[in-house]
């Protein structure tokens, strides 16, 4: 955040603000709140996120401790790096931080909040929650799509093939968004899957979905300037939600059609169809309507491509910036596999060191460094602090993760560390949550973990991979872009050499 940027929003809601101040005034110094940074009159502790918002309040935790309550324009902010407040937040106290606060972006692009990942805690969440898993996101339906994953797979080591031989590189960001596209395409919507013009433009709705819900919008911070829209936020929110409104209707519409002319397709529905066959459902004891179904779906595509994409990408950069790791795992995937062309799911539950290079991966690159914010919804009590009700709640996942109290070496790539150690991404280990934890953690682990194992242990089974000409592994650029998720600044081209087997 540029200091000319302050400068300008500082003369532009400095009237505003100090007339409210003049209103309402409280005297902090009788609560014992945690520590806060200096901090700016009016904008308080804005200046100080910068365009990584996770390294900078990392940064500032190691000055000020681990818990700190920023002052974010109008809104107090709990910034949370300790896995001990982490663990009261997520599971002794989770029911009164369990939901999300308000944000004018999030209504608009998600038909007024009506989705998953961004509803408030209470009933429709619950309800809805529970239908995803059911139908899309549970064991047994994770199993029942295995087949389509190991159809995608197979394409795309197809597409590595022959894009290599024509151009002698691949460009593995552009390969690796395109399996995550197709498998969460195929399966949520088959319409969507075989349309390749709307498929394409998925991801770029996805790119601006990520910028705006993590840019900075004065609105959510300013509430007295909320109808300002000073960066053309709002325009631009607007605008991406009536390209995904273009896409889903058509799906929606056409899937509405043809289960109407069709009363005895009831086997092998995509997603789509079975969001539909529960809008006029009366079994379903909630309201459940157009604008529900377009948010869920807004969810499955964003999270589902973005996970796996995400850090597929990572663990590619990191293998080729780490030859010994990369040796190892091919070793032992190679070993497992014995000579076949293609590993199956069912492969997978033998490769210990596959699944601690990934653990790895999500380590040092979380797909959402910061998790999902959260507001406290009544006054509590953290370690001995008094925190207000309607605070704001970030949970600093990337810093946990590389946190020295908790991690060796923490910023070095070490798959080593997760050989024969209990900690897991499941929920429970409070260093090391990048799906997070408690009653919000991500319904779609399961689902992600199968795509990124089963694609990832291919890929280094069937070829060997190195830097294009010209280009050592320590050229590899490992910065990242700024936004909701932690994505490769710039994209990834490797060389791949084919296998042959068996």
């Amino acid at each position: 955040m540029s200091e000319t940027f302050i400068l300008g929003l500082l003369l532009l809601i400095s009237p505003l603000v100090l007339l409210l101040l003049s209103i309402k005034r409280t005297n902090s110094n009788k609560l014992n709140l945690p520590p806060c940074p200096p901090k700016l009159p009016l904008i308080g502790n804005l200046h100080q996120l910068g365009s990584l918002p996770h390294r900078s309040l990392r940064s500032l935790a190691n000055k000020h401790g681990p818990t700190m309550l920023l002052q974010l324009g109008q809104v107090p902010t709990l910034v949370v790096s300790s896995p001990e407040i982490t663990c009261e937040i997520m599971k002794t106290k989770d029911i009164i931080f369990a939901s999300r606060p308000p944000s004018k972006i999030i209504a608009t692009l998600l038909h007024g909040s009506d989705d998953i990942a961004f509803a408030p805690y209470g009933e429709y969440w619950r309800k809805a929650r529970k239908l995803c898993v059911t139908h899309l996101l549970s064991t047994k339906m994770v199993q029942f799509f295995q087949h389509a994953r190991e159809e995608e797979v197979d394409c795309m080591m197809a597409n590595i093939y022959e894009t290599s031989q024509k151009h002698g590189y691949v460009n593995m960001s552009s390969i690796l968004n395109m399996f995550a596209t197709n498998i969460v395409t195929r399966v949520v919507s088959n319409d969507l899957f075989r349309d390749q013009e709307k498929k394409s433009n998925l991801h770029m709705l996805i790119e601006e979905n990520s910028a705006l819900v993590g840019a900075f919008h004065p609105a959510d911070f300013f509430p007295l300037i909320g109808w300002l829209d000073i960066f053309n936020l709002d325009w631009r929110a607007k605008r991406n939600a009536k390209r995904w409104d273009n896409i889903l209707e058509v799906v929606i519409n056409n899937k509405a059609k043809r289960l109407k002319d069709d009363v005895s397709h009831n086997n092998n529905r995509d997603f789509v169809e079975v969001l539909l066959s529960l809008e006029n459902d009366p079994s379903v004891d909630f309201t459940f309507t157009r604008g529900n179904i377009k948010a869920i779906l807004m969810d499955m595509f964003t999270a589902g491509i973005d996970t796996s994409y995400i850090t597929l990408e990572w663990s590619m950069a990191e293998l080729v910036r780490n030859p010994k790791v990369m040796k190892k795992l091919q070793d032992e995937v190679r070993g497992k596999a014995r000579g076949k062309d293609m590993i199956r799911d069912e492969d997978l539950s033998k490769m210990s060191y596959l699944k601690s290079v990934i653990k790895e991966v999500m380590r040092l690159h979380p797909p959402v460094p910061l998790l999902l914010p959260r507001v406290l919804t009544e006054s509590s009590e953290l370690s001995g602090y008094k925190i207000p009700k309607n605070t704001r709640i970030v949970i600093n996942a990337w810093a946990l993760a590389r946190d020295p109290k908790c991690w060796e070496v923490p910023d070095e790539f070490r798959p080593e560390r997760f050989m024969d150690s209990l900690i897991d991404f499941k929920g429970n280990d409070f260093q090391f949550i990048p799906f997070g934890a408690g009653r919000r953690i991500c319904p779609g682990m399961n689902f992600a973990m199968h795509n990124i194992e089963l694609a990832l242990a291919n890929l280094v089974n069937r070829f060997e991979w190195s830097m294009p000409e010209n280009l050592s592994r320590e050229d590899l650029d490992m910065n990242e872009t700024p936004g909701l998720t932690s994505r490769k600044e710039k994209r990834l081209d490797l060389v791949a050499k084919f296998l042959a087997v068996g």
